[in-house]
């Protein structure tokens, strides 16, 4: 293990941390919140000379993304970071870089969705782009988020991938939460990630080249189209050797999928983010009830890691799902993707779905109790309950009570109601 250095940072002082011992060359940037301090961050060493590297205000996130694909084609690394409609307003490139296999990291501070428009998170945003093509990974603390960086650039760039990687981090309450991290030193992150090879794809000014993005017929656009998808699923075991020379190297052991007292539990979590921490205190007191709760978290979303959640959930009686997003029409994402990777599987469990954390409602120690008790009830009588959301009795009259103002509010000036 190599000599560290501990500081309180942010959630978002972090991620610029990941950057700057990975040597970014180039951050291409948009601000906006919860995101901004990452790049103010980074613009303040660089302007000082206490860091190396060149950030460059682009006119929007589309540009932003854009700028940051075509850099990594040429061989520079790559950072940038974003939040919710930001996300959205680069959504295009999103889906259009990863076909160009030139890797560099993004950072989402997770923000919910318009409409109605709000700052705290939730994680509509960035499971929006869960099918683009860029891998994925979620923190749950700050030391992971400069871990986690670290570990994007290493697997983006590794041969067998080539790919941009997200790595997103709760906004507000891990983005602006100080947390105690151990930051690796200079020399130790610059041998653990090497530096970037681009391969003989790379553009050289020296050495002008043309390539095509355009195809006609399917049969050329399924081929490359099946490649991108076969260089995300490379990444799962190229995903467990970075972790392992990570662990090797710094004492972290970052698996793709965490497991907290799931070994012997009836019952388990499965959650993804900084909401998950509360889960992690609810499977403890839960366990001194006398209920075997355990908590099953994904750091690993893209590509989803089946193998790693069927050995970890094979064998529980039930497994609550607890979405901080809404796919609008069906249901929450991950119960969706979890029941998929379970189907057929014998000694599967039941599983119960809950969307809770919308626009950063708070989920309390109470509900994760109900969850496990009716979970653990639906695995008894085979029957798996509704999906549902999150909500208290008492939140449902606040809101009727604005309601009725509203509506007073109108019929007093006359307005329609």
């Amino acid at each position: 293990m190599t000599h560290v250095n501990r500081r309180l940072l942010t959630g978002n002082a972090a991620a610029a941390w990941g950057a700057r011992l990975a040597e970014a060359d180039y951050v291409p940037a948009f601000p906006i919140t919860p995101q901004t301090e990452i790049i103010e961050t980074l613009g303040r060493w660089y302007e000082r000379g206490e860091a190396a590297g060149r950030l460059v205000m682009l006119e929007s996130e589309h540009s932003m993304l854009t700028a940051a694909a075509a850099a990594a084609a040429t061989g520079v690394r790559v950072f940038t970071a974003t939040s919710s409609q930001g996300l959205l307003y680069a959504m295009e490139m999103i889906y259009a870089v990863p076909g160009w296999r030139a890797p560099f990291v993004l950072v989402n501070v997770s923000r919910a969705l318009a409409t109605p428009i709000t700052l705290e998170p939730d994680h509509t945003d960035v499971l929006a782009a869960r099918d683009s093509g860029f891998l994925q990974m979620h923190c749950a603390t700050c030391q992971e988020v400069v871990d986690s960086v670290l570990i994007a650039y290493r697997l983006a760039e590794h041969p067998r991938v080539r790919l941009p990687a997200i790595v997103n981090l709760d906004g507000f309450y891990l983005s602006f939460t100080r947390e105690p991290v151990d930051l690796p030193e200079a020399d130790a992150a610059r041998a653990f990630l090497q530096p970037f090879d681009p391969g003989k794809a790379a553009f050289r000014a020296s050495k002008p080249v043309s390539q095509a993005v355009a195809v006609l017929g399917g049969s050329a656009y399924s081929y490359f189209r099946y490649e991108t998808h076969l260089a995300s699923m490379a990444a799962l075991a190229a995903y467990d050797e970075v972790a392992q020379d990570f662990a090797r190297r710094f004492g972290r052991r970052h698996a793709a999928v965490e497991c907290h007292r799931a070994e012997d539990a009836e019952v388990a979590f499965l959650m993804i983010g900084a909401f998950s921490t509360k889960a992690l205190e609810a499977v403890d007191r839960l366990r001194a009830q006398g209920i075997a709760a355990g908590l099953v978290r994904p750091r690993l979303l893209r590509p989803f890691p089946v193998a790693a959640l069927r050995q970890a959930l094979l064998g529980r009686r039930a497994v609550a799902v607890v979405d901080q997003n809404l796919s609008m029409g069906k249901g929450g994402v991950l119960a969706m993707e979890l029941a998929s990777a379970l189907y057929g599987c014998p000694g599967a469990p039941v599983i119960a779905s809950y969307v809770g954390g919308l626009g950063g409602r708070d989920i309390g120690p109470g509900e994760f109790e109900a969850m496990a008790k009716e979970a653990l009830e639906a695995a008894r009588t085979g029957e798996a309950p509704p999906p549902r959301l999150l909500y208290t009795a008492a939140e449902l009259r606040e809101v009727r009570k604005l309601q009725a103002i509203a509506l007073a509010e109108r019929r007093e000036t006359g307005a329609t109601p």
